[in-house]
């Protein structure tokens, strides 16, 4: 099993960065794909960014170019550098994993974008 904590969340303006983190409890050497997916509310949760163990990316549309994802396997973190931040990023973060071919999922971090 595969326990993921987020953090880092929190209330910004729009303009400003946030770095979300996602730490694993166990090492994240042989996770493929790593990813984080958001839900606003009353949306569905929705792809942000996906990161290979190759270092091979992948961005929602509406976030590319402002956030940047990345992984320390030494430290078994996943992380989110969120710039030039938008109300309509306003949402509950998730951090996912497969693992031994079972999909894990974080508890989820709050971002709050006010205009």
């Amino acid at each position: 099993q595969v326990q993921l904590v987020e953090s880092g969340g929190g209330s910004v303006q729009a303009g400003g960065s946030l770095r979300l983190s996602c730490a694993a409890s166990r090492s994240i050497f042989s996770m493929n794909i790593m990813g984080w997916h958001r839900q606003a509310p009353g949306k569905q949760r929705e792809l942000v960014a996906t990161l290979t163990s190759s270092g091979t990316t992948s961005y929602g549309d509406s976030v590319k170019g402002r956030f940047t994802v990345s992984r320390d396997n030494a430290k078994n973190m996943l992380y989110l550098q969120m710039n030039s931040l938008k109300p309509e990023d306003t949402a509950v973060y998730y951090c996912r994993t497969i693992y031994d071919q079972r999909l894990y999922w974080g508890q989820g971090t709050q971002v709050t974008v006010s205009s």
